[in-house]
């Protein structure tokens, strides 16, 4: 049927191409002519994909809270988030990303964007501490696609944070079971701005934007809230996970000159979804595979004296550096009888590991120096 339809196809062209013209330019004109048909078309169910998502969008929020909903369309008030200042401050985070970041392959420099430090405050402090982020504007379809990727889920999820926290304070009345009964909307909303932040960090622009900010705020609050976060993981732990496996690429391939201050955002962000007891569990196992493999590829190319990835050699510390402080914080949480972070990847990590320091210490010091750091922290989890 297929070959008899191409076949009829043919003839059909073949009699009503124009004189003066042959029947491959005929062709070619025709597939150039619905093929920016189906851009159009594209285009077009694109935005009205995105209007009936916000539609949805707002429809559960009116589920959730018809009085907020009510009290939101006659004024506009900035959206208090529970992301607390000194997880993320959007000035430092700017400002930081405007240094050119030729030097920053240090523990200092590491610091200076607040992941060290970070780690060592418990979750409890960034529930309760407070940071205002202003409202972003309703979806304005004749934004860039790379910004609204962004500012669309942004905004609902903004708004869906304000609810719990006036609803924590009495002030407002809401009902979030009705997350379970609209799961589309809130996986949706998720996933685009997980989308929005992946492409956003795999071409950085700098300064940060301030939709790229304010969306890792809001990511990173709704990880951290106790009620919305069961809700959020339970529905989309998957595309969770595939965004964390899409920044440690993002690090591990990067070969631009000037890179550093773009892979330490990305680092930053990876930390700070590592303060939630679920997602630190994977990502360490994550990590733990990442740096394995390398590890083995390094071992083999230095066994026969050939060329090695120079590139992904300087990058692998980043990983290196938020593993160690993963495995550290669950140290001083002594969290590490209780829960079997890395698993398998601990295992396969572990083994061997000896042998590999020892032929890489030589010409490879400081790396070998890191392996030995994270499996005396695995070796602690067993001892206790």
């Amino acid at each position: 049927y297929l070959k008899i339809s191409k076949l009829a196809l043919a003839f059909a062209i073949i009699h009503s191409k124009p004189p003066g013209k042959s029947s491959k330019e005929f062709t070619e004109d025709l597939a150039r002519t619905v093929s920016e048909q189906d851009f159009g078309l594209k285009r077009k169910v694109e935005m009205l994909e995105a209007e009936v998502l916000r539609l949805r969008q707002e429809l559960l929020l009116n589920r959730i809270s018809p009085r907020f909903c009510l009290e939101n369309g006659k004024q506009d008030t900035s959206a208090e988030t529970l992301l607390g200042q000194e997880s993320i401050n959007p000035t430092s985070y700017s400002s930081q990303l405007e240094d050119s970041g030729c030097d920053v392959c240090n523990d200092s420099a590491f610091d200076s964007l607040g992941i060290a430090s970070d780690f060592h405050q418990s979750e409890h402090n960034v529930n309760t501490s407070k940071h205002w982020l202003e409202r972003v504007p309703p979806l304005n379809l004749c934004h860039t696609s790379k910004q609204q990727s962004l500012t669309a889920p942004v905004h609902f999820l903004q708004r869906l944070l304000e609810i719990r926290k006036l609803s924590e304070g009495g002030i407002l009345q809401a009902d979030f079971s009705e997350l379970e009964n609209d799961s589309f909307t809130i996986c949706n909303s998720v996933s685009q701005l997980l989308d929005g932040l992946t492409v956003f960090y795999n071409s950085p622009k700098f300064p940060a934007p301030g939709f790229l900010t304010e969306g890792v705020c809001v990511l990173i609050s709704l990880i951290t809230d106790t009620k919305l976060s069961n809700h959020v993981l339970k529905k989309c732990f998957k595309k969770i996970e595939e965004f964390k496996k899409n920044l440690i690429q993002i690090i591990l391939r990067n070969r631009n000159v000037n890179r550093f201050q773009a892979l330490h955002s990305v680092s930053q962000t990876l930390g700070l979804l590592g303060r939630n007891n679920i997602l630190r569990n994977s990502l360490i196992s994550l990590l733990l595979s990442g740096v394995r493999q390398f590890a083995e590829q390094l071992l083999q190319a230095h066994q026969i004296q050939s060329v090695y990835d120079i590139t992904q050699y300087e990058n692998i510390f980043l990983l290196c550096m938020i593993l160690e402080q993963l495995l550290q914080n669950e140290t001083e949480e002594s969290n590490i009888g209780s829960s079997d972070y890395g698993g398998e990847e601990k295992i396969k990590f572990l083994k061997n590991l000896d042998q590999v320091i020892l032929h890489l210490s030589d010409e490879f010091p400081l790396f070998s120096l890191y392996l030995w750091r994270v499996s005396v922290l695995l070796n602690s989890g067993q001892m206790q």
